[in-house]
């Protein structure tokens, strides 16, 4: 199944296929391919082998994948942001998302994540569910921009969540 690429003001959030993962997985662009400064880091490599690794165990989940943040002025892949796999038996899908740091601190994590809730409300989900390290609120600020609210805390983490 064929996924658009979602744009927002500033962004295009482009659904990766397997062969685009595996070549941000092994970071060996191709010629084709437009990484801006310090892409794909390493959270972006995690990420992306846990959705081939999803692929693998349960096939294509839809809009419910990965997809690459880009600049939508110049194409430039900055990070990237997507689904932990289908929502669960409750229908919630956990979320997740980083840029790379010449793309910090301008908005477009809190753009991106607002345009992936929509994309998850669209898709059926009941809610999304996502974390941040305690020590990290730039992220926590993301996901209360996006409409998510911190529900627990624990050593490590805060939890947030939105439901629909």
């Amino acid at each position: 199944m064929k996924i658009p690429s979602v744009a927002t003001e500033r962004l295009l959030l482009h659904p990766l296929s397997v062969g685009e993962a595996e070549r941000i997985a092994a970071g060996e662009a191709e010629p084709g391919d437009r990484w801006g400064e310090g892409y794909p880091e390493r959270g972006d490599v995690i990420a992306v082998t846990g959705f081939l690794r999803g692929w693998a165990e349960r096939g294509d989940p839809g809009v419910f994948g990965a997809y690459q943040i880009r600049l939508l002025d110049s194409g430039a892949a900055v990070g990237g942001i997507g689904f932990h796999g289908p929502p669960d038996e409750l229908g919630v899908a956990t979320v997740g998302y980083g840029l790379v740091p010449v793309a910090r601190g301008k908005g477009y994590a809190s753009e991106a994540l607002r345009a992936l809730v929509e994309l998850a409300r669209q898709a059926g989900a009941e809610g999304l569910k996502g974390d941040a390290d305690l020590d990290n609120p730039a992220s926590h600020r993301v996901m209360e921009a996006a409409g998510m609210r911190r529900v627990a805390e624990d050593e490590q983490l805060v939890h947030f969540f939105l439901g629909f």
